[in-house]
C-alpha cells in the first residue's frame, strides 16, 4: 500500500492506495502552521484507525506541500509511524513532464502532482483546473507543461468580500439556482458561483487562444467548486481524486525496481 498525503495551505489530504493505484481511503485534516511532529503523527494515526487500516501494510509514502515550514514535520511523521521515508515532490523527483517554466521549483506541487494524473488518464492536449486556496488553469500538451494562470480561490475572494464591505456578512457557500439573488446571503452566493464559472470559461478560451489549439478535455479537481463547473458552458470533466492519482503515479515514476537480472543477461 503507498501513502500520499498532500499538504495545502487550509488541509492536508490523507490517502492510501493500493499496488494498482486503487484508493482504499481518503481523509482531509485540517493544516496549521505550528503543527508539532506528535501532532501530525496522531492525525495520520486516527486516520488510519477510523478507516480500520493497519499502518504494517504501508510499502512506500509520497508527500507534495505547498507549506514549506510544515513538510518536513510531516515527514518526519510519516517515518515515525510507517517506518516509510517518504518521497517529497520537488526539484530532482521524475515527473515525465517537459515542464516549460522559468524556474521549475516555483511550480507547486499540486499542480505537478495534477498535471502527471492528466497528462496519463486524460486526452491531450488538456486543461487542468486545480481549485482550492488558489485556482489553477494549467495547460498540458502530450506531457508538456506549456504554463499555467493562477487567480483567489472562491474562499478567498468571499473572506475579502465580507471583510471589506461593511455591509455584507460572513457566510459559507451554498447552492443558488439563479444569478438573481433577492437577499443579500444569496446575492452573495449568486455573484461568486456565476462569477467564478464565466471567468473560468473565459480563461479556458484564452489559454487556448494563446496555445492556438482547442483542448480535448477540462479535467477540474477541488472540494468547493464542482456547484461553479456546473454553471461552466464548457464541458468539463469533474475528478475529486486527481491529486492523490498524480502522486501514486509520481510515487510509481521514482521508485519502479530494476529488472531482474537472467542468466542470459549476464552472459
Amino acid at each position: 500500500m503507498i501513502l500520499a498525503v498532500d499538504i495545502g495551505n487550509t488541509k492536508t489530504t490523507v490517502a492510501l492506495l493500493d499496488g494498482q493505484g486503487a484508493l482504499q481511503f481518503l481523509s482531509e485534516l485540517g493544516t496549521e502552521l505550528r503543527m508539532t511532529e506528535d501532532q501530525c503523527a496522531i492525525g495520520l494515526m486516527g486516520v488510519f484507525q477510523l478507516y480500520g487500516h493497519s499502518f504494517r501494510c504501508v510499502t512506500g509514502a509520497i508527500l507534495s506541500s505547498v507549506v514549506p515550514p510544515v513538510t518536513e514535520v510531516y515527514a518526519q511523521a510519516i517515518r515515525r509511524v510507517t517506518g516509510q521515508s517518504p518521497l517529497v515532490v520537488g526539484p530532482g523527483l521524475k515527473t515525465g513532464l517537459n515542464i516549460k517554466a522559468e524556474v521549475h521549483n516555483q511550480l507547486g506541487s499540486d499542480i505537478v502532482a495534477c498535471a502527471v494524473a492528466a497528462a496519463a488518464l486524460y486526452p491531450s492536449p488538456a486543461i487542468v483546473i486545480n481549485a482550492n486556496t488558489a485556482v489553477s488553469f494549467s495547460y498540458m500538451s502530450h506531457s508538456a507543461f506549456e504554463g499555467c494562470a493562477i487567480m483567489p480561490g472562491m474562499g478567498i475572494a468571499l473572506e475579502a468580500l465580507s471583510q471589506h464591505g461593511a455591509q455584507l456578512p460572513h457566510i459559507s457557500m451554498g447552492r443558488v439556482h439563479t444569478p438573481l439573488g433577492r437577499n443579500t446571503v444569496d446575492s452573495m452566493r449568486a455573484g461568486m458561483i456565476y462569477g467564478y464559472a464565466g471567468a473560468i470559461d473565459r480563461l479556458i478560451e484564452m489559454l487556448e487562444e494563446a496555445v492556438g489549439v482547442e483542448a480535448a478535455c477540462v479535467i477540474a479537481t477541488g472540494e468547493d467548486m464542482p456547484e461553479v463547473f456546473g454553471r461552466c458552458k464548457r464541458e468539463i470533466v469533474y475528478d475529486h481524486d486527481l491529486l492523490v492519482r498524480g502522486l501514486f503515479l509520481l510515487y510509481q515514476k521514482n521508485c519502479e525496481r530494476a529488472p531482474r537480472r537472467t542468466s542470459q543477461d549476464n552472459r
